[in-house]
């Protein structure tokens, strides 16, 4: 099949077609699924090179369950994104903690610059910010707020109850508050209407 005519069809249904040995619908899941599982582990790890290895080991685990995917259990992205975390989590527990001198500063927003490098300072510190949380808080917040998965979607992924979920997301965004509040007028924001 073509890519294009398969692009209104399910994620359980090009699973099965690529099982049945379609690699055209291989394609299209890889296409539908790999940026937002990349996106998810890049913030998760705050190194792309890292979240590259990751999601490309977590295609693989795909394609090897797909002949034994029972329909209807899971979603596919929401088994996705768990096993992004999960890969994601074995790989933070082993690298070093490094010491604070150590992070870079972000790069500091001059006035008058264009947009785009306000987007970028703005993005930058929000990815510091971010990797200053606790590990379950961060994601928490990326899942919510970055990927756009609703409360038990991210219950589902994290394996807790939807009010540690919550818990977990209001207490990382008064963190982040916290963080990003003093850098407000150097990123613009005392700017905007």
């Amino acid at each position: 099949m073509a890519l294009d005519a398969l692009s209104d069809v399910s994620d359980e249904a090009l699973l099965v077609l690529y099982a049945n040995g379609d690699q055209a619908a291989a394609r299209a899941l890889t296409l539908r699924l790999t940026p937002r599982a990349f996106g998810f582990a890049a913030r998760v790890l705050s190194d792309r090179a890292e979240a590259e290895d990751v999601v490309q080991e977590a295609m693989l685990r795909l394609w090897r369950v797909a002949s034994d995917w029972r329909q209807g259990e899971a979603k596919i992205s929401t088994w996705l994104y768990r096993v992004v975390l999960n890969l994601c989590t074995d790989r933070i527990r082993k690298k070093r903690p490094s010491a604070l001198e150590d992070v870079a500063e972000p790069e500091d927003d001059t006035p008058g610059a264009q947009a785009g490098l306000i987007e970028r300072d703005r993005m930058q510190a929000l990815e510091a910010a971010l990797a200053r949380l606790p590990d379950r808080q961060r994601q928490a917040v990326v899942l919510r707020h970055l990927e756009g998965l609703g409360n038990p979607e991210i219950a589902e992924v994290m394996d807790i109850g939807v009010e540690a979920v919550e818990s977990l997301i209001a207490r990382g965004k008064r963190s982040l508050t916290a963080i990003l509040s003093p850098r407000r007028a150097e990123l613009g924001y005392d700017n905007e209407v």
